[in-house]
């Protein structure tokens, strides 16, 4: 087998990162798109000495566990993976993706992982994007056939998967409401009609950086903000006016300038029109969110994933808490009602405020924000505030520190909630743990239909 192979497979069930696995002569390829049971032929993309990994390029016979994509970009655009996947076969295959870490990683192979906490809607779930301006336009493979003269320097959408360059045309997104759509493209014909160029990212030039869309349905708030390289008050106000005119959803508009070459929608804010913020719910509590502010994408699902932490928290009246890599706080103020205090540890000052603020206009006097590295601020947490009986972690992606592994087995809590964005991460950091507590309960929780990716939350009892 080699580079070009065209191969004739069946897939036999989903891998990491949404591919799929097939064999050919006991020999594994990964196959992104696949659906197990579906009969594809597939041409080899890149072969290593243990596995391969092709694209599909024919459709033989399809699986029974198909379902028909929503929109026009998918398969192209790497805003979802699995739109063409029954949601429950992709909740299903969430689970065993934690089933498979802990197994592999943590030894855990008789843990029980409860069912996937499925969202209630798979799409328009998402209260945020972040599309890209680029002057380099992604062509399909359809539009290239077409013969149609396209203009390759002007795009409005998402990076196309692995390159920081290009951006597909998108004319449709159902992540979020229908009126995002029509926003793309009302902003896109005023751009392209009145010759505003789009960012360079090579020769870091163009005036369009990016669009940020912020909605909250419980509020009925919606915020837009445009990042662009240079100041012009003209264009400004001819974006605002077609706001104003045509998306009485949009109650404030935002500039943002960014001089610097980084990728990045962050910068200096000019509030054009409205507060500059808006407000969403979790449950009861109400947020404040900030063009900057970090906030959970699925709002609704959102206020589900923390009732599963106040469940497995099992919490009393009279319990301390530590909240770990906090954030702005949303977890930590969501448990407050339930416990004597919680005292939250976040690294970034932007977020301590917030979670401060967001404390204060929710009238929340027991949950107290302290900046640090948590690997620092234990002993010092302690001795200000008393030991914990319990600690929520919820740490990044690459999960907990070797030294806030240390510090967090210094704390020896009764319970640990941990919650996890990376099953891999997750399963590493609490089987090391293992020899001091044991896990009484995993629950994957779905925040990101028609995508690979997971949340999940592990409740941590010490051993006697």
């Amino acid at each position: 087998m080699k580079k070009g192979t065209e191969l004739e497979l069946e897939i036999e069930r989903f891998a990491d990162r949404g591919k799929s696995v097939a064999r050919t002569d006991g020999f594994v390829v990964f196959v992104p798109g696949g659906v197990p049971g579906d009969r594809v032929r597939a041409r080899v993309i890149r072969k290593k000495r243990k596995y391969a990994e092709a694209r599909v390029i024919d459709l033989l016979s399809a699986s029974d566990l198909r379902s028909e994509p929503r929109c026009a970009h998918f398969g192209t655009c790497g805003g979802c993976q699995w739109q063409h996947v029954d949601y429950r076969v992709q909740s299903d295959a969430k689970r065993q993706s934690v089933v498979d870490a802990f197994g592999r990683i943590a030894g855990l192979d008789d843990l029980e992982v409860e069912p996937t906490l499925e969202a209630e809607n798979t799409y328009g779930y998402r209260n945020k994007m972040e599309f890209s301006f680029s002057a380099a336009r992604w062509l399909t493979l359809e539009e290239i056939a077409s013969g149609d003269a396209l203009d390759r320097s002007f795009a409005l959408g998402l990076h196309v998967p692995g390159n920081f360059e290009k951006v597909l045309d998108l004319r449709e997104c159902h992540l979020m409401g229908e009126w995002v759509s029509r926003l793309l493209n009302s902003i896109r014909e005023i751009a392209t009609s009145s010759g505003w160029d789009a960012w360079n990212v090579r020769t870091h030039e163009g005036y369009l950086r990016h669009l940020v869309v912020r909605a909250s349905e419980a509020e009925n708030e919606a915020m837009v903000n445009l990042v662009v390289s240079s100041r012009d008050d003209e264009r400004e106000a001819a974006v605002a006016a077609l706001l104003m005119e045509q998306f009485p959803e949009v109650s404030t508009f935002i500039v943002t300038l960014n001089r610097s070459p980084s990728q990045t929608a962050y910068g200096r804010n000019r509030t054009i029109y409205g507060s500059g913020v808006i407000h969403d719910r979790i449950g009861d509590l109400r947020f404040r969110i900030a063009p900057e502010s970090f906030f959970q994408t699925n709002t609704q699902q959102a206020g589900r994933l923390y009732d599963c932490v106040v469940e497995m928290a099992d919490f009393s009246a009279s319990d301390r808490v530590f909240d770990l890599y906090c954030g702005t706080g949303s977890i930590a103020l969501y448990v407050a009602r339930h416990v004597s205090s919680v005292v939250g540890v976040e690294l970034f000052r932007e977020s301590v405020r917030a979670a401060r603020t967001n404390a204060a206009e929710n009238g929340i006097a027991n949950a107290l924000f302290e900046i640090g590295d948590v690997t620092d601020l234990i002993g010092p947490l302690v001795e200000k505030h008393g030991a914990p009986d319990i600690v929520i972690v919820d740490p990044p992606r690459p999960g907990l520190h070797p030294k806030a592994m240390a510090a967090l087995g210094s704390l020896a809590p009764g319970r640990i909630v941990y919650v996890s964005c990376n099953p891999q991460t997750m399963a590493r950091d609490i089987g090391m743990l293992g020899d001091a507590y044991r896990v009484d309960r995993v629950r994957p929780v779905d925040m990101f239909p028609h995508t690979y990716h997971i949340e999940a939350v592990a409740r941590l009892t010490r051993k006697a």
